[in-house]
């Protein structure tokens, strides 16, 4: 089975899910967009709900601002894949719940196995702390100490976490340290070139 048609099965099954509770409330289950070519995967949380409406990634506030780092950054969002961790919309915002997390992240596990990336990129909390469980990159300090520094597996992957964008619309603040951290996608990406 060729890659399109391994994540095109996975994508069905995830649009037809109803592992846990989130199915009762989401409108769309959102899959993955992007180039399943890509060595750089990102991992969101999970959709808004423009996101949920429109059934499609990063297209609300937070997607604005993703652009925005991302082209300071020299990466177009066209040639890395994007996924979540939760695929559905979590109501009102919440934080995800354990069992929503363990449900859901069997998707994703499949999504990294079937696009094979070299760099993760998690966005935020929930998925970074997922990812460096997941890869056993054990964490001395508090998790948002991590933002912005380039972690190796075993498996050789790289992972970069960095704050989620929606960080930016709470504190302006932080656009500055974001920027140069998103930087470092452009960095590791120039250093899967050397390859």
């Amino acid at each position: 089975m060729s890659r399109i048609e391994e994540i095109d099965k996975l994508n069905r099954e995830i649009k037809r899910c109803k592992r846990c509770r989130l199915f009762e409330t989401r409108t769309n289950a959102i899959v993955g967009e992007g180039d399943i070519n890509s060595k750089i995967m990102i991992v969101a949380q999970a959709p808004g709900e423009n996101e949920d409406r429109e059934d499609r990634m990063f297209i609300g506030p937070a997607g604005k601002v993703l652009d925005e780092l991302l082209d300071f950054a020299g990466v177009n969002r066209d040639d890395v894949y994007m996924t979540n961790l939760i695929k559905c919309k979590l109501p009102k915002y919440r934080k995800p719940k354990r069992d929503e997390i363990k449900s859901c992240s069997l998707y994703l596990n499949r999504e990294i196995d079937i696009i094979k990336p070299d760099v993760i990129i998690p966005l935020g909390y929930f998925a970074s702390s997922y990812i460096l469980h997941k890869y056993s990159i054990e964490i001395s300090k508090d998790l948002r100490c991590v933002y912005g520094n380039i972690f190796f597996t075993k498996s050789a992957k790289i992972i970069l976490p960095l704050r989620h964008p929606a960080a930016l619309l709470y504190n302006p603040e932080l656009r500055d340290v974001m920027t140069e951290n998103y930087r470092k996608i452009m960095l590791v990406a120039e250093g899967l070139k050397g390859d």
